[in-house]
């Protein structure tokens, strides 16, 4: 096929029934990009024998040096099938894990996804999580082995071998699907039970028959098979693949069997037999040959054994013949035998053609959009898609119907924002020049060859004195300067250009069209309570919370390396829009309706775990840096941009790949300024454990050792505080006074089960969700909470309570005073006030308030009930080792004590105000310390609000005072460092493993297993690594072990580093072990000092400062 015609395109756009919007999604080097060549090559965009060589939709300058693809193009192709023809919107996605953010925003905007597997390497970690990013977005993918070259040419598996090799491959593939299907069925069958009994808990008793569900529903159409025509088997690089349809196709005619039957039979347990002439079942049982063997792949085969192996001339001649293919000379003479290989292959089994009509046969179009899918997307944050706004739910049917009418609302999903170079824009672009400007020019150039030539000829014919001459030099070189400026200012000019990369859900987009922009956190409810009825976005309306008003000054269709400005784009297409960069910052719903609801957010699977800080080397531009970022910011979707409060600007990037792409991209791009990047931030957390039983020798620890802790603690809290505001218990109760006497917090810190902080930490958007309402609740305000959050709440208090269990842990969850740091950290504040009874941070859950009488006592205390709160959130922020956040430490408050101030002491308070001072003086002193009776509260109340002593306010002297309490409750357990920690799989062969292995043992690495690959040499090495030491490990794995290991590197979770930093020895058996110094390497005092240092807090080394005077012991001789 030719060259598609712009008109073409745009003619196809308008039939939404043959749209096919796909993308290709696989583990990175199985080649995506390569297929994507190939399916061009079929439309002439590119030469068929630049396929797999040239990677067109890989446009950046890195992405050609690395050879993989770091984010997602798309371009639109045409396909004819038949009679019919069809527009097939691709999108080439990353299969690196530093960029599946980008295979998010890609996922989103199809409706079906090409799965490319490596014939060799089967499935890997990626292939995993591209079929899951899949199954969230309820997309429908379909799979290509590819790389069957590599059966044949570098594994030499026999045809039989090779078919065995293929369907465990299938298996493994399908197994994925297998376990997202069940996964879904149980939770929906959860669901639907719990709808079923209400709030009733199950019995103990009572038993799940969990296979119920799975028998029901209906999996057959999830799974890849060949006979279902969803899959293809293919060699990209070398232009050949097909599906079992047009083999069946082709013997049907040679052999006289229906192809229904071969279509059933070609894949499978089946064999002919030549004798009886049919097909029979049972192969492996009576040692025969399958028919995809017999039939397809022994051809296959024989055909590379002639070309390639043998250059069997002869053989090749007749299979030449045979096959009815024109091969030119070439081709044949060719000394690179691929080349006449590729030559045979594309003309008898065409890639493109066999995935074309796979696309078209077996993906959805925009009409076939499931109802499910519409109703997800629409459910934004917690509301359910029944709980929304009647003319919300009506547009539920202009997504089904996809319809191009005028009066259908137009919507549009934004799934990233990315920069273009202004000059590769179309209106900027230089286009061809018509005859009339070529003739126009060629006379403009000769009319100045005339001038120049007169001129030469005056000043070489007038030999005067240089006097006369310069004025003509100064004149000529002011001429040359003005463009020469004009040239020089030119590059200062241009800038980036962002276009949005969009889908068109319902009706259509024109140039110049007014939209509305949903931020993420509009609400169609209010939205449409604010607007009045039949506002559309080019009236003048009242402002409403994140809703803002955009126009489409462009529109244009993605051409992978090239745009093509458009008119209008119907429903179903995917598109670019020009002039969003002041309304979208990554991702947005864009809509002419107020009552659409904005989209559910992305799905990333990479957290932005790596953080650099960067400075320009010229501190004068510190201006260009800072819009440099932000438009980094703007054209990753995954990067993160902020400021830290030592001021130092920060990048968050998801991996090594990805921070160094990005720092390019600044330097290069947005920027354009030298920057100079610190050593990436390792990002740590501070725990406590439970008081350890051995010591380092394993040996029993004694009472000895724990008093020597508690001493050794007493003394440094002596040294810092004075012990008339600090006490310390033996048990660990900390108390502490504020500097005015005032008021007195009593604290014990108490580590969590590992299985609390990983619930709490998993449910970060719920304990953040629950905070808001909270937060209503206490400012009077009424809001509306969907019935599944409710039902979310409910689950994770009972979770809670299932894993807080024992005496200790008694009401512990019905006292949680707040959550931190940040309120929705994981951490936890316990209030065990004796006789303070406060409003539960449940109380969402309750239908009647059960605070009751101690309502009123609650609202007068709230701003020391917020300065205790205050006073956690800040300790859990920074903890006392090196400042860095708190993780599974529960802060225990014990007593919290407001005293009445004395006669005598009034004297040393400055009072602004008589009144205050009479209120205190008059309260009754033989009250209880605990906050219970009206008077001590009413009198601790005004001070705050009103009075100013020498110690500043009550409230900031109690936030202090509290924050300090927990740091030194902290210490007074046995406390920890957490590092991040990577899983890392490698794949690797056998001969490289011991090298593997010892890469890992130097950087701290964990094997926890290995297994190794059925059929191949290769081995899987699953492996946990800290982040700390992984930067250089991808390098250094490959420099090892040359190339043949490649390792993937994706954050897991937090894991307790098991030295203790502080650690000294105390027992006669450490003394003997470690000797008294104990100055071997303690990984976590290495890391902890490293932060401190970065910090600019204090360190405890020891330095030589003198080396040249230290006396050798052969001079004491």
């Amino acid at each position: 096929m030719g060259h598609t015609s712009l008109d073409k395109i745009i003619a196809l756009q308008k039939n939404p029934a043959n749209i096919r919007n796909l993308c290709i999604l696989a583990h990175v080097d199985h080649g995506k990009t390569t297929l994507a060549d190939c399916l061009m090559a079929s439309n002439g965009i590119i030469s068929s024998h630049l396929a797999g060589k040239l990677r067109y939709l890989d446009s950046r300058e890195d992405e050609q040096i690395r050879g993989i693809t770091m984010k997602s193009s798309a371009i639109s192709l045409h396909h004819k099938d038949g009679d019919q023809e069809y527009l097939i919107n691709l999108i080439d996605s990353p299969g690196h894990v530093d960029f599946s953010s980008e295979v998010s925003t890609a996922v989103r905007l199809c409706d079906g996804a090409i799965v490319v597997v490596d014939a060799v390497e089967g499935v890997c970690p990626q292939t995993q999580a591209v079929l899951r990013q899949a199954w969230l977005e309820n997309i429908r993918p379909v799979l290509v082995i590819n790389k069957m070259d590599r059966l044949i040419m570098e594994l030499r598996l026999t045809s039989q071998e090779a078919y065995s090799h293929l369907q465990k491959i299938m298996e493994q593939v399908n197994a994925v699907t297998g376990t997202l299907f069940t996964s879904r069925v149980l939770e929906e069958r959860a669901e639907k039970e719990k709808e079923e009994k209400g709030s009733e808990l199950p019995t103990e008793d009572q038993v799940y028959d969990w296979s119920a569900g799975l028998e029901e529903a209906d999996d057959s159409h999830l799974y890849f098979s060949p006979d279902q025509g969803n899959v293809v088997f293919a060699s990209a690089i070398d232009g050949w693949g097909f599906s079992i349809q047009q083999f069946a196709h082709i013997y049907s005619k040679r052999m006289g069997i229906k192809e229904e039957v071969l279509l059933k039979t070609l894949w499978g347990d089946f064999y002919l037999n030549p004798k009886a002439k049919k097909i029979m079942k049972g192969a492996q049982a009576k040692g025969k040959k399958p028919l995809f063997v017999q039939l397809v792949l022994d051809n296959i085969w024989s055909l590379y054994d002639a070309v390639v192996t043998r250059r069997d001339k002869e053989k090749v001649a007749k299979v030449v013949t045979s096959l009815g293919v024109k091969v030119i000379a070439r081709d044949s003479r060719h000394s690179d035998p691929k080349v006449l290989l590729s030559a045979i292959c594309s003309q008898w089994l065409p890639v493109s053609q066999a995935v074309l009509s796979m696309v078209c046969e077996k993906l959805p179009s925009p009409l076939d959009i499931a109802p499910e899918r519409v109703e997800k997307l629409m459910s934004v944050g917690t509301r359910r898609f029944d709980t929304l706004p009647d003319q919300t739910k009506q547009l539920k049917s202009a997504f089904l119907q996809c319809s191009s009418n005028e009066n259908a609302p137009v919507i549009i999903f934004v799934s990233k924002m990315f920069a273009v170079d202004t000059k590769a824009l179309p209106q900027n672009r230089p286009r061809p020049l018509t005859q009339e400007e070529i003739a126009q020019r060629r006379e403009l150039a000769r009319k100045r060859h005339a001038e120049r030539m007169a001129t030469d000829q005056t000043i070489a014919d007038s030999h005067k004195d240089l006097s006369i001459s310069t004025p003509q030099g100064g004149g000529l070189s002011e001429a040359e300067m003005e463009p020469l400026k004009m040239k020089d200012l030119q590059p200062e000019e241009q800038r980036e250009t962002f276009v949005a990369f969009a889908r068109v859900y319902s009706g259509v987009v024109k140039k110049g069209q007014r939209l509305f922009v949903l931020g993420p956190k509009y609400d169609p409810f209010q939205g449409l309570s604010m607007l009045p009825e039949g506002c559309c976005a080019s009236n003048c309306m009242p402002a409403v919370p994140h809703l803002t008003c955009c126009s489409m000054e462009k529109i244009y269709l993605l051409m992978g390396r090239e745009l093509e400005e458009l008119e209008e784009v119907p429903t179903g297409n995917i598109l670019g829009i020009g002039g969003l960069e002041n309304f979208v910052l990554k991702s947005a719903t864009l809509s002419t309706s107020p009552a659409c609801p904005p989209f559910i957010p992305l799905n990333f699977e990479a957290t932005p775990i790596v953080r650099v800080a960067v400075e320009p080397k010229h501190p004068s531009e510190m201006p260009k840096l800072v819009h440099g970022m932000r438009l980094l910011n703007q054209a990753d979707p995954c990067v993160e941009v902020l400021i830290q409060e030592t001021g130092e600007h920060v990048l968050v990037t998801a991996g090594e790949v990805h921070l160094q792409r990005c720092l390019d991209d600044l330097t290069q791009r947005f920027a354009k300024i030298e920057i100079s990047a610190s050593k990436p931030i390792i990002p740590f957390r501070e725990t406590l454990i439970r008081p350890p039983k051995v010591d380092m020798v394993n040996e029993d620890l004694g009472k000895q050792q724990k008093v020597a802790i508690i001493h050794q603690l007493k003394e440094e809290t002596s040294q810092g505080r004075s012990s008339e505001t600090l006490h310390l218990d033996p048990s660990g109760l900390v108390t502490i006074t504020t500097p005015n006497r005032l008021a007195t917090v009593s604290i014990r810190a108490i580590p969590l089960p590992q299985e609390v902080t990983r619930l709490l930490e998993s449910s970060s958007e719920l304990i953040r969700t629950l905070e808001q309402v909270n937060m209503s609740l206490r400012e009077g305000k009424s809001l509306d909470i969907s019935l599944r959050t409710l039902e979310a709440i409910a689950e994770l208090k009972a979770d809670l309570e299932r894993l807080l269990q024992g005496r200790k842990w008694r009401n512990a969850v019905d006292n949680i005073w707040a959550f931190g740091p940040r309120r929705y950290g994981p951490n936890i504040l316990l209030n065990k006030v004796e006789g303070y009874q406060r409003p539960s941070v449940w109380q969402c859950l309750c239908t009647e308030d059960k605070a009751g009488e101690s309502g009123g006592q609650a609202s007068l205390l709230r701003d020391f009930d917020n300065s205790i709160i205050s006073g956690f959130q800040l300790a859990t922020l920074s903890g006392p080792m090196c400042e860095e956040p708190l993780m599974g430490v529960c802060f225990s408050v014990e007593g919290w004590n407001i005293k009445s101030v004395l006669p005598q002491q009034e004297d040393s308070i400055i009072n602004n105000d008589l009144g205050v001072s009479k209120a205190l003086g008059s309260s009754d002193t033989s009250a209880e310390p605990e906050v219970k009776t009206e008077e001590p509260s009413q009198g601790t109340h005004k001070p705050e609000g009103t009075s100013v002593d020498c110690y500043w306010p009550v409230s900031g002297q109690l936030i202090a005072a509290m924050k300090e309490a927990c740091r030194q409750a902290f210490q007074a357990q046995p406390q920890r460092l957490m590092a991040a920690m990577y899983t890392c799989e490698i794949v690797a062969t056998a001969e490289v493993l011991g090298r593997v292995y010892g890469v890992l043992g130097k950087r701290e690495g964990q094997i926890l297993h290995e297994e190794m690959r059925e059929g191949t040499d290769m081995f899987i090495i699953k492996a946990v690594l800290p982040v700390a030491e992984s930067f250089g490990f991808a390098d250094e794995i490959r420099k090892r072990t040359r190339g043949l290991a490649s390792p993937q590197l994706v954050f897991s979770h937090w894991e307790v580093i098991s030295s203790d930093p502080y650690w000294v020895p105390t027992t006669e058996e450490e003394y003997l072990h470690f000797g008294e110094k104990a100055d071997s390497s303690n990984q976590a005092l290495k890391y902890m000092n490293t932060v401190r240092r970065r910090k600019g807090l204090y360190v405890e080394e020891k330095l030589v400062e003198h080396a040249e005077k230290q006396r050798t012991l052969s001079k004491n001789k």
